[in-house]
């Protein structure tokens, strides 16, 4: 039997949390979304698929192992992280606080723009620094493959596996605030989506900065 299906179970799990975990990308896409459209949502979803896609590589290909060996490169990577998720969420509960557009307080640092194609940079810059996608890439999907044999064909399903569950999700999201557009641009509705994200986004953090101890 093929290594990858007898880790499948395990993987998928993994998968369905990383997608279900609210982050960075997930605010990106409910903002453009409800602001901008469908097009332009799911161009935010391609260009973050693109980004899973690299960091997936990159902790195949061997970076996981560098940064397992050099304990001082792997610290900094969690507080990086965890320090970028607490800012996220600081900002997310500074925005609610306001009358702007939803999310824009945690993407007002990404390019700017209405369309699609600005949908899609902005999502390219947010993944690349989005500590949920590299944790993911660099030390969670290092610990499916086999250590022993060919491991690049694992690395292909397993990749592929990843990108159809983390696709499927973000896509849904999409839809669902594109449809929810009205109500999700209530003030009221707005304001305690916001809150509920920062205090997922610092709950994460806290927890990442504590994984680096």
């Amino acid at each position: 039997m093929p290594h990858w299906v007898t880790v499948l179970p395990q993987f998928l799990l993994a998968c369905l949390i990383l997608a279900a975990l609210p982050g960075p990308a997930t605010a990106l896409f409910l903002q453009r979304a409800v602001r901008d459209g469908r097009k332009a949502g799911l161009a935010a979803v391609a260009g973050n698929e693109i980004g899973v896609l690299a960091w997936n590589l990159a902790g195949a290909a061997g970076l996981s192992v560098l940064l397992v060996a050099n304990r001082y490169m792997n610290t900094a990577m969690h507080i990086i992280g965890a320090a970028v998720l607490i800012w996220l969420g600081v900002q997310a509960w500074r925005g609610a606080r306001t009358d702007d557009e939803f999310g824009s307080t945690m993407t007002k640092m990404l390019p700017s723009g209405r369309t699609p194609a600005s949908a899609f940079r902005a999502s390219l810059v947010s993944i690349a620094a989005n500590p949920k996608a590299a944790v993911f890439g660099l030390t969670i999907l290092p610990q499916f493959l086999p250590s022993s044999g060919p491991v690049l064909p694992t690395i292909f399903i397993l990749v592929a596996i990843q990108l159809v569950v983390d696709t499927a999700w973000c896509v849904g999201i999409v839809l669902a605030a594109d449809q929810a557009g009205s109500w999700l641009r209530r003030t009221g509705i707005r304001q305690r989506i916001e809150r509920a994200l920062g205090a997922i986004l610092i709950a994460l953090g806290l927890g990442l900065a504590a994984d680096a101890r």
